[in-house]
């Protein structure tokens, strides 16, 4: 079982990326995914969530309008596409999956997720 995001790098502001978020072992539309990001210095935190119920979306506030989560059945695969990236999005981006449906007061945190991958770096400078 494993989860192996990609599609990191190094953006000017205002710039676009977008993050994959691929499994193997696991059908992926049977759990909730959602990215976390942790920036130098800083806490881990939930930036996007598409829950194993109804696809149900969840964002942090910071990044709504901005980001965009989806799910692709038939790739097995979680995007989150980023817009409009500005300097103080610039973190380690991680995937997680966990098999509850996730709500508006549980999807950010971390304790209930059981499956990881191992981040890709996302840098946003001028």
């Amino acid at each position: 079982v494993q989860l192996v995001e990609s599609g990191g790098g190094l953006v000017q502001p205002g710039g676009s990326l977008k993050l994959s978020c691929a499994a193997s072992g696991l059908e992926l539309g049977k759990y909730s995914i959602t990215w976390f990001r942790q920036a130098p210095g800083k806490e881990r935190e939930g930036v996007s969530c598409i829950s194993s119920e109804q696809d149900r979306i969840y964002y942090l506030d910071s990044v709504k309008g901005r980001f965009t989560i989806s799910r692709d059945y038939a790739k097995n695969t979680v995007y989150l596409q980023m817009n409009s990236l500005k300097p103080e999005d610039t973190a380690v981006y991680s995937c997680a999956a966990s098999a509850l449906p996730m709500y508006s007061v549980s999807w950010y945190r971390e304790v209930v997720y059981t499956i990881w991958g191992q981040g890709t770096q996302v840098t946003v400078s001028s």
